[in-house]
C-alpha cells in the first residue's frame, strides 16, 4: 500500500460524460475517512464542504455532490469515537490540500488542541491575563529619563506597534491557501522558515518567555504572599516562613491549579487572573494620586555623567516600554481552542477578544505611567515600581486593607499566570510522549509531569536568584517575538509586492524591531558590566 493511501482513504469518483437528461444525475460519494483524532487536526482544513454549512455543491463535470449531514467539525471536540465520513468534490480544493498535508493526529491528545470550544470571551479573558502583570508597573521608570513628552510618545507608539503584530499573528494563524491552521508560534515559524532557522532565532526566546516568565511568577508571587501575610498578621511573627518557604507555598498552588486538563479549562481561571491583573493595577495608580505629589518631586529626565552612559539609559527605558506589553507568544495558541470553518474563520471572534482586552489594557496602562510619573517623580523606586513606591511612602498614610488587597490581587495574578505561561510546555513536554508512543498521555503522567515543572521552576528561583539581573539581557533576544517576527513572517507567507505601501511598512517595521532587539542586548551587556553580578546560588532575597 502507498504512502498516500495509509494517509487518506478515498473513493475517488470515475468522471462520466456529460449527457442530457431529464433529471440531474447526483454523482457517487467520494469519501475522506481519517481516524477521530485527526479531523481536529490544525492541518485540516475548515472548509464548508466539510462542516456541512449547504447541502449540495457542484462536482466534477458539472455533477451536484451531496453533502454530509449538518455536524460541524469544527465545533465538534477531539475526542470521538465514530469515524466521520466527509463528501468533497474532486479536484476540490480541500482534497488538494489534505493530499498535500500530512495530518498530525496527535492534536488531539495535546492540551492546546484538545478542545476547540473557545469563543471571543474565553479569547479576551486569556489574553488580558497574558498581556497585563506585575511589569507595567516599572513603566514610570521609564519616565524618568525620557521625560513626558518622549515617553507618552513613545508609549503610545509602542502599544500601536505591539496591537499591530497582534493583528498579524491572529490573521496569520489560517492559511486560507493551504487549509492549515498554526496552533503554536513556534509551528509558524517554523513552517515560514525551516527548522533550523527556527531553532538558532525563535526556540530559546519562545521557550524563555514561557518558562522564563514562570520563574518569575514564583518569584513575585511567592515574595508578595510573604508581604501580604505580614500586613494581615503583623503580630505573627514568633516564628516567621523564610522567602524560600513562600516560593514553596505559592509553587503548590501554582502546580495545584496546572492540572487543569487543556487550554481551554483554564478559562476562568485566566477571568480571574485578568480581573485581579485590572484590580491591582487600579488601586496603585488611584490611591497614588489621591496621595498627592510627593514633596521635592522633580520632572526633569535624569541625565547620566558620560555620553555613552546617557545613550544607554535612554536604550533601558525604551526597553521598560518595549518589555512592558506580553503575550504574543501566547496569541496563536489562544486562537488555537477556536472552532474555524470558512464562513467563519477563528480571527473574527479573536480578533474581537483582542480589541476588549487591549483596551483595557491601555486603560492600566496609561494610568499607571502617567499618574506614577506625576505622583512620585524621579523619586520612584528603580527596582519594583509603583508597588514598591506605594508601601514605602504610603504604608502608614494608606489603609492595611487596601494595602492588603493590593499585595492579595498581585498574588492571584501571578498564580492565574503562570497557569497560560506554563500551558505552551506542557503541549511540548506532552507532545514527545505522544510522538513516541503515538497515544494520549495518561492522566497519572500528565499529573507527574506537570508538578515537575512546577517544581523545577521553583529550583531555578532558588537557585539562581540573581536572573533579574540579566533579564533585560535576555529580555533584549526575546524581544523579536513580539516587534519583528510577526512582520517577516507576514511578509514571507502573503508574499506583497515588493516595494509595496504593505511591503515596506512590514519590512520596516521588523527591521527596526531587529536594530531594537541589538540594542536591548548591548544595553543588558553594558549594565551587567558597569553594575556587576552578585552572584549567591540559593540565596533569594
Amino acid at each position: 500500500m502507498s504512502r498516500e493511501a495509509n494517509e487518506i482513504s478515498s473513493a475517488p469518483i470515475t468522471p462520466r460524460p456529460t449527457t442530457v437528461a431529464p433529471k440531474p444525475s447526483v454523482a457517487p460519494q467520494a469519501q475522506v475517512s481519517c481516524p477521530p483524532s485527526q479531523y481536529n487536526s490544525p492541518s485540516l482544513s475548515r472548509s464548508p464542504l466539510l462542516d456541512g454549512a449547504s447541502d449540495q455543491q457542484p462536482g466534477a463535470e458539472g455533477a451536484v455532490v451531496a453533502k454530509a449531514p449538518k455536524t460541524p467539525l469544527a465545533i465538534r471536540t477531539p475526542r470521538m469515537s465514530l469515524t466521520p465520513r466527509f463528501i468533497t468534490p474532486l479536484g476540490s480544493p480541500v482534497r488538494k490540500a489534505l493530499k498535500m498535508t500530512r495530518l498530525d493526529p496527535q492534536d488531539a491528545w495535546l492540551p492546546i488542541t484538545e478542545s476547540r470550544n473557545g469563543n471571543k470571551y474565553y479569547a479576551a479573558f486569556h489574553t488580558l491575563c497574558s498581556g497585563i502583570g506585575i511589569q507595567a508597573l516599572v513603566l514610570p521608570v521609564a519616565f524618568t529619563v525620557l521625560g513626558w513628552t518622549w515617553g507618552i510618545i513613545l508609549l503610545t507608539l509602542g502599544f500601536i506597534w505591539q496591537l499591530y503584530t497582534l493583528c498579524l499573528l491572529v490573521h496569520l494563524h489560517e492559511n486560507v491557501e493551504t487549509g492549515m491552521r498554526y496552533s503554536r508560534y513556534m509551528q509558524l515559524f517554523s513552517l515560514t522558515y525551516g527548522d533550523k532557522i527556527a531553532n538558532w532565532l525563535g526556540l530559546f526566546p519562545i521557550m524563555y518567555l514561557s518558562g522564563g516568565t514562570c520563574v518569575a511568577l514564583i518569584v513575585i508571587g511567592g515574595s508578595t504572599s510573604k508581604l501580604f501575610y505580614e500586613i494581615v498578621c503583623p503580630t505573627c511573627t514568633s516564628k516567621p516562613l523564610t522567602t524560600v518557604e513562600w516560593y514553596l507555598v505559592f509553587t503548590c498552588v501554582a502546580v495545584v491549579l496546572s492540572l487543569l486538563p487543556n487550554l481551554n479549562s483554564i478559562a476562568g481561571v485566566s477571568l480571574i487572573g485578568a480581573i485581579t491583573a485590572i484590580g491591582y493595577c487600579t488601586l496603585i495608580w488611584v490611591t497614588s494620586v489621591a496621595e498627592g505629589r510627593l514633596p521635592g518631586v522633580s520632572y526633569d529626565p535624569i541625565r547620566a555623567d558620560t555620553q555613552i552612559a546617557r545613550v544607554f539609559g535612554v536604550l533601558n527605558a525604551i526597553g521598560i516600554i518595549a518589555f512592558a506589553f506580553r503575550g504574543h507568544n501566547l496569541i496563536l495558541e489562544i486562537q488555537a481552542t477556536m472552532p474555524s470553518s470558512e464562513k467563519h474563520p477563528s480571527h473574527v471572534p479573536m480578533w474581537r477578544g483582542v480589541q476588549v482586552s487591549y483596551t483595557l489594557i491601555a486603560v492600566c496602562l496609561f494610568p499607571l505611567a502617567i499618574g506614577g510619573y506625576w505622583a512620585y517623580g524621579h523619586l520612584i523606586p528603580a527596582n519594583g515600581g509603583m508597588f514598591q513606591a506605594l508601601y514605602h511612602y504610603h504604608s502608614k498614610d494608606v489603609s492595611q486593607s487596601i494595602l492588603g488587597l493590593t499585595s492579595l490581587f498581585v498574588v492571584i495574578n501571578a498564580a492565574c499566570s503562570f497557569q497560560i505561561y506554563g500551558m505552551p510546555m506542557f503541549d511540548d513536554t506532552e507532545s514527545k510522549y505522544t510522538s513516541r508512543m503515538k497515544k494520549p498521555v495518561p492522566w497519572w503522567l500528565r499529573c507527574i509531569s506537570r508538578a515537575m515543572f512546577g517544581f523545577g521552576v521553583f529550583f531555578f528561583a532558588v537557585a539562581i536568584p540573581f536572573l533579574g539581573s540579566v533579564a533585560g539581557l535576555i529580555g533584549g533576544i526575546s524581544l523579536p517575538v513580539t516587534f519583528a517576527y510577526p512582520c517577516f513572517m507576514w511578509i514571507k507567507i502573503h508574499k506583497p509586492k515588493k516595494y509595496s505601501p504593505m511591503w515596506c511598512l512590514n519590512y520596516s517595521l521588523g527591521v527596526l524591531g531587529m536594530i531594537l532587539s541589538g540594542f536591548m542586548i548591548a544595553a543588558g551587556f553594558y549594565v551587567v558590566i558597569d553594575t556587576g553580578i552578585k552572584v549567591q546560588f540559593f540565596k533569594p532575597h
